[in-house]
C-alpha cells in the first residue's frame, strides 16, 4: 500500500512538472548584420563601449515588465540570455561597430596612436509593456582618448509594439539600434570637427 502511495505521489510530481511552460530565453543581439567597410585600412576607427548602467528594478534574470500605473512583474519563464547590462552593452556595441565599421577595442590593446572614442551609456529607464510598447531613457557621453572634452547627452526612445513578449525584446532591440545611431551620428560629428549630440 505505501509502494502504491508513493507511486502515486511520484506520477503526481512529474505531471506537475510536465505542465510547466517552458522557459524561454531572449537575448538583444539583433545578429546578422553586415558591419560597414572600415574608412581606411591604414587608420581604423576605434571605439570602446564602456560597461552599461542599468537601473536596479531590472537588474534580473527575469523580463520585468510594467502592469498598470505603479505595478511590475517578473516574469519567472521569461529570461534574459545573458545579464541585462551586458545585453544592453552588447548590442550597442555590435550596432556601432556595424554602422561606423569601426572596432571594438575595450579591454583590447590598440596600436601605439591609436585614440579610441570612449563611450559610456546610463540608462536611466528600460521599461516593458506587453502589447504597448517598449521604453529605453539613456544618458550617454562620448570622449576621445587623450582629450579632456566630454560630449554628454540624453536619448528617449519609445517603440510601439505588438503582442507578446518577442516583439516587446523587438522594440527594445529597435530603440538601442536608434540610441547607437545617434552616438555614432554624434561621433562622426566630432570625426570632422564639429560638435553637438
Amino acid at each position: 500500500m505505501k509502494t502504491i502511495a508513493i507511486l502515486f505521489g511520484a506520477a503526481a510530481l512529474l505531471a506537475g512538472c510536465a505542465s510547466a511552460p517552458p522557459d524561454r530565453f531572449y537575448t538583444l543581439d539583433s545578429g546578422g548584420a553586415t558591419p560597414a567597410p572600415a574608412a581606411a585600412a591604414a587608420s581604423p576607427l576605434y571605439i570602446e563601449v564602456l560597461p552599461v548602467t542599468i537601473p536596479a528594478q531590472v537588474r534580473r534574470s527575469q523580463l520585468v515588465v510594467t502592469e498598470g500605473e505603479g505595478r511590475v512583474d517578473l516574469l519567472e519563464h521569461h529570461r534574459w540570455a545573458g545579464p541585462l547590462a551586458d545585453e544592453v552593452g552588447r548590442a550597442l556595441s555590435l550596432d556601432l561597430v556595424t554602422g561606423l565599421g569601426a572596432l571594438d577595442v575595450y579591454r583590447t590593446p590598440t596600436p601605439q596612436g591609436a585614440a579610441p572614442y570612449r563611450i559610456g551609456t546610463t540608462v536611466q529607464r528600460f521599461e516593458s509593456a506587453p502589447g504597448a510598447y517598449a521604453l529605453l531613457d539613456a544618458t550617454w557621453s562620448l570622449r576621445k582618448t587623450g582629450s579632456d572634452a566630454v560630449l554628454a547627452c540624453r536619448s528617449v526612445f519609445r517603440e510601439e509594439v505588438g503582442a507578446g513578449y518577442e516583439a516587446l525584446v523587438a522594440g527594445h532591440r529597435a530603440a538601442l539600434a536608434k540610441l547607437a545611431g545617434a552616438i555614432g551620428a554624434a561621433l562622426k560629428r566630432q570625426e570632422a570637427g564639429g560638435s553637438g549630440c
